[in-house]
């Protein structure tokens, strides 16, 4: 079983060595270590040469998140990919456990753990909100995304029936993506805390973007496609109708009415 890493990376230097660090130590090698550095202006390209017989480094123009893991995507090689947040860790039996639960359960094509937080360096426990589920889970991902990105397993034939990141998306694009797989397939969880995300005073998407918006367009993109069933049809506009909302009525408190009538708008084509 063959593993491809994929690291996107993007003015991180100190913290996507440490991520490197992370998977070379995993107890079971691993044969295709790809990072992706998407542009970065640091010193990132410098201090990944430490790790050059050891990792592949594809180096990009400035082009987003998801341009960088399809980018690695496509340079990849094994049969099983995964992803790793230049700011989360994996703990060292991530990926043996992983292997462990695909072999004992060897229909899943896409297997995800739970994760350890931390905030400048302190442990702290996840909201309820990010509770884990296993099998069909399509409903659970509705409100916000469940499953981390640097905690998956999935198998290469998951994108070609579904397709890649939307690079349309600059911020929500696993949440996008996480729609549109588990609409149609099923998700193992493994619920052992195998990854560290971590939080701290570096940039991140989610503080550059407000994430209704990107999450309604999903939604709307999840109605539009035509392949839910009905009962999941039913609960995508509900969802879509709750953030169309909230997302409304934050952008008339803030003077921003082209965002707000463009959201009551959504709502009125998709009314349940």
């Amino acid at each position: 079983m063959h593993i491809s890493v994929i690291i996107p990376t993007y003015n991180r230097s100190e913290l996507v060595c440490e991520a490197v660090e992370s998977v070379l130590a995993q107890s079971e090698p691993v044969q295709d270590i790809i990072v992706v550095d998407d542009g970065s202006t640091d010193d990132t390209l410098e201090r990944l040469r430490q790790f050059e017989n050891e990792i592949n480094i594809l180096h990009q123009k400035n082009s987003g998140i998801s341009a960088a893991r399809n980018a690695g995507i496509k340079r990849s090689h094994c049969e099983w990919l995964t992803f790793l947040d230049s700011d989360d860790l994996w703990k060292r039996h991530k990926l043996a456990r992983q292997k462990e639960a695909i072999r004992s359960f060897p229909r899943y094509k896409i297997c995800y753990t739970d994760e350890e937080w931390r905030k400048d360096g302190v442990w702290f426990n996840a909201k309820k909100v990010h509770q884990k589920f296993n099998g069909r889970i399509y409903n659970y991902c509705l409100p916000r995304t469940i499953v981390s990105i640097s905690s998956v397993l999935i198998h290469r034939s998951i994108f070609a029936r579904h397709g890649l990141f939307d690079e349309s998306l600059p911020a929500c694009e696993d949440y996008d993506l996480w729609l549109r797989l588990a609409a149609h397939e099923l998700f193992l969880l493994l619920p052992e805390k195998l990854i560290i995300k971590r939080d701290g005073p570096w940039e991140q998407l989610s503080q550059q973007h407000s994430l209704d918006k990107y999450r309604i367009m999903a939604l709307v993109k999840m109605l539009q496609l035509g392949r839910l069933d009905k009962d999941q049809e039913r609960l995508t506009k509900i969802e879509l109708l709750q953030k169309c909302r909230i997302y409304a009525s934050g952008a008339k408190k803030h003077g921003r009415g082209k965002e707000a009538a463009w959201a009551e708008d959504m709502a009125r084509t998709f009314a349940v």
